[in-house]
């Protein structure tokens, strides 16, 4: 198997070095890991591209790559100047933090998976939900290092893709905040939503009085509704949510046209 590699968190971020290992007992000896990963952080950029300028790309080694761009912009170069072959699967992870629920929509981890499945290529997105049962753990990816190799390895064969679909099929996971051995197992669940968790901005003032913005955002820990992401991560849930880039919200087109005619 050949397997292309991404993340958000920088290519010297912790979770792509579990990601790697996950990857390579995947591929196996006769396989390949490429890395094409951010040189610096990327987090909240969703599915942005380097659209109205260039990036640089450096190779820091044998398949692995560094750019100054965004995921996206990583797997843009993984297929079509890194890579002398397409490759079979891309990951994108492991998160540093969860993207589940609303994170899900301002994710670089996501947008990844989203542009490789763009380009007709199975992804799957990984992030490791952090809490007090895992944060101060000598590896908190440990949920994630230990059950990765297994479930993607089982998504590889069984999930469905949708191959013939305009709008295929990718997934998002997230290994819930929580111990290895206290992992409850999975649950294939939707999108959920946070209530009253929103981003914001906290203001400070520079020496210079300049007035500066952080972006803040709201606590992690909220539940959301019985058989969506977060619920079932705080449960001790790998959470599967599969998921489409089509935003048409197929459910009200007839109400909405017939509103409208």
């Amino acid at each position: 198997m050949r397997i292309l590699l991404t993340n958000d968190d920088g290519i010297n971020a912790p979770g792509l070095s579990v990601l790697e290992a996950i990857a390579a007992d995947l591929a196996g000896p006769d396989g390949e890991v490429w890395v094409v990963a951010p040189a610096f952080e990327q987090s909240g950029v969703g599915h942005c591209i380097s659209y109205t300028h260039p990036m640089m790309i450096s190779e820091m080694g044998p398949r692995r790559f560094a750019t100054e761009g965004s995921p996206a912009d990583c797997v843009l170069a993984g297929l079509h100047h890194v890579m002398p072959e397409r490759p079979d699967l891309v990951l994108s992870g492991v998160n540093r933090g969860n993207n589940a629920a609303e994170n899900t929509l301002y994710s670089g981890t996501i947008g990844a998976a989203i542009e490789a499945t763009l380009q007709g290529i199975p992804a799957i997105a990984l992030s490791q939900f952090y809490g007090p049962d895992n944060a101060n753990l000598d590896n908190p990816f440990e949920a994630a290092s230990v059950h990765g190799t297994a479930l993607i390895r089982d998504m590889v064969d069984k999930a469905r893709w949708d191959e013939e679909r305009d709008y295929r099929l990718f997934y998002n996971v997230n290994f819930p905040p929580v111990s290895a051995a206290k992992v409850n197992g999975r649950k294939v669940v939707a999108q959920g939503w946070r209530h009253d968790t929103n981003f914001g901005v906290e203001p400070h003032s520079a020496p210079s009085g300049r007035q500066f913005l952080w972006i803040k955002g709201g606590p992690q820990h909220v539940p959301t509704d019985p058989g969506t992401d977060v619920a079932a991560n705080l449960e001790g849930y790998i959470s599967v949510t599969p998921m489409r880039c089509d935003l048409t919200a197929h459910d009200v087109l007839s109400d909405v046209a017939e509103q409208l005619a």
